[in-house]
């Protein structure tokens, strides 16, 4: 594993991310893409609204959709999200049931995050205890503490949008982490970072800027993937860790789907052919 990674250099992409889930009705992210300042990270077109922006959107609804319809099957009231970039999913759970959420990302993101909770002045009322810490994934010690602060009890682990950012190495590394918490306390881990390599004629059918490219490139994200679905639950397995169960998306429920439909060419109206998988979302547990 890497020892002197910058980390921190990812997180432009939470900002991006943030403005594309503004245009769906995942809570809060209207109001807090509303508040972000300054240019867009990677010189992503906001104007045009084409079908590749769209499809885009759609992508990130579902992913995020798919968590919580596993998280609905859990009973755990212990939960930690890592590398939850702007997503206030914890905020909005805490609003409606008595868990303790702990929100974590690096020190960056958690500072601004802060900010934008405040000046919409959320946080009141809560049912449940909502708890910000600054936490690299990475960094074993530093997850043993913030995962000592729950009660007793089983753990459920939350991710999307942080295992494309970690070689192989830094995948068993941090696998080893959550398997031994769950082997300690008991629960699951619902990843949403599935992902499966692309080919060549999938990567031109989404166009990306320059600088987008390059974070890609940098970031050797297509190489972090995985080349199958097998070949992802065997690493887990050889990590200690099994599927438990895998969420099923309902697309047809997802509020840009109109858009959607309104930008989508011709030619794949009448393509009867589904859209290739290269996504998936599992929960996990010890083997």
């Amino acid at each position: 594993m890497e020892q002197h990674r910058n980390y921190s250099s990812i997180s432009p992409s939470a900002r991006s991310l943030l403005l594309m889930k503004g245009y769906t009705n995942i809570p809060f992210a209207k109001q807090t893409a509303a508040l972000m300042r300054g240019p867009e990270a990677f010189d992503l077109s906001f104007d045009e609204q084409d079908f590749g922006f769209w499809i885009r959107v759609m992508h990130f609804e579902s992913r995020y959709w798919s968590i919580d319809q596993l998280l609905k099957q859990v009973s755990n009231t212990n939960i930690l999200e890592l590398s939850s970039g702007y997503s206030l999913r914890g905020l909005e759970m805490c609003m409606r049931e008595a868990v303790h959420y702990i929100d974590s990302d690096l020190p960056e993101v958690m500072a601004t995050k802060k900010q934008l909770i405040e000046q919409l002045n959320l946080g009141e009322d809560l049912k449940g205890r909502f708890e910000m810490a600054p936490l690299n994934a990475m960094d074993a010690a530093a997850f043993k503490e913030v995962t000592g602060r729950f009660a007793k009890g089983p753990v459920t682990v939350v991710n999307e949008g942080l295992l494309m950012y970690l070689n192989k190495e830094e995948k068993k590394h941090l696998c080893g982490s959550i398997r031994e918490l769950l082997q300690e306390r008991g629960g699951c881990w619902i990843t949403a970072d599935v992902y499966i390599k692309r080919t060549e004629d999938m990567q031109r059918a989404i166009t990306q800027s320059k600088r987008e490219a390059a974070f890609f490139q940098e970031h050797r994200i297509e190489e972090n993937k995985f080349e199958s679905y097998e070949e992802a639950r065997v690493f887990f397995e050889e990590q200690g860790l099994k599927v438990l169960k895998e969420a099923e998306p309902n697309f047809k429920e997802l509020s840009v789907l109109p858009k959607l439909m309104e930008t989508m060419p011709q030619e794949l109206r009448e393509n009867r052919k589904p859209p290739p998988k290269i996504q998936a979302t599992w929960m996990l547990g010890v083997l």
